[in-house]
C-alpha cells in the first residue's frame, strides 16, 4: 500500500506545466552500516499526473494498493542537498501496481545449445546398468 503524501509542479521540456504526486510507501526499519543502530524510513516515488494543483491538493492522504520499488537505470549524478555531495546513482524508486508486485520475476536464462549425444541410448533395446 502507497499513501499520497504531496505534490510538485513540474515542467516539460516545451516549458507547460503539469503536476506529479509524490508517493510514500510503509515505515521500514533499516540497520545503519555506521553505528549499527536501526532507524525507520519509507521509500518514496514520483509519478506525473493530469490533475490540476486542486486535485492533487484532494488527493493528499489517499492510499492506493501497490508498492515502491527499486528500479535499475542508466547512471545518473545527484547532488545530496543536505552535504552538497555529488554521487552517481544507477537505480531509481518506481511505483509498481499490486498485479506487477505479483508477476514472478523474469529471470533470464543463458542461452544454451544442447547437443544430443546418441551414446547414452540403449542400441538394442535392453535397460543395461554401467558398472
Amino acid at each position: 500500500m502507497v499513501t499520497i503524501v504531496n505534490y510538485k509542479e513540474r515542467q516539460k521540456e516545451d516549458g507547460t506545466e503539469f503536476f506529479v504526486l509524490e508517493l510514500q510507501g510503509g515505515i521500514e526499519m533499516v540497520k545503519s552500516k555506521e553505528t549499527g543502530n536501526f532507524y525507520a524510513t519509507a521509500k518514496r516515488a514520483y509519478i506525473p499526473s493530469t490533475f490540476t494543483e486542486d486535485v492533487c491538493e484532494s488527493l493528499i492522504g489517499t492510499q492506493m494498493p501497490g508498492g515502491i520499488v527499486k528500479e535499475v537505470c542508466e547512471p545518473f549524478n545527484y547532488v545530496i542537498k543536505e552535504t552538497g555531495e555529488e554521487i552517481t546513482l544507477n537505480h531509481r524508486w518506481v511505483y509498481k501496481s499490486e498485479e506487477e508486485l505479483q508477476k514472478p520475476k523474469a529471470t533470464t536464462m543463458p542461452e544454451q545449445n544442447v547437443i544430443a549425444n546418441s551414446e547414452v541410448f540403449s542400441k538394442n533395446g535392453i535397460l543395461e546398468p554401467t558398472m
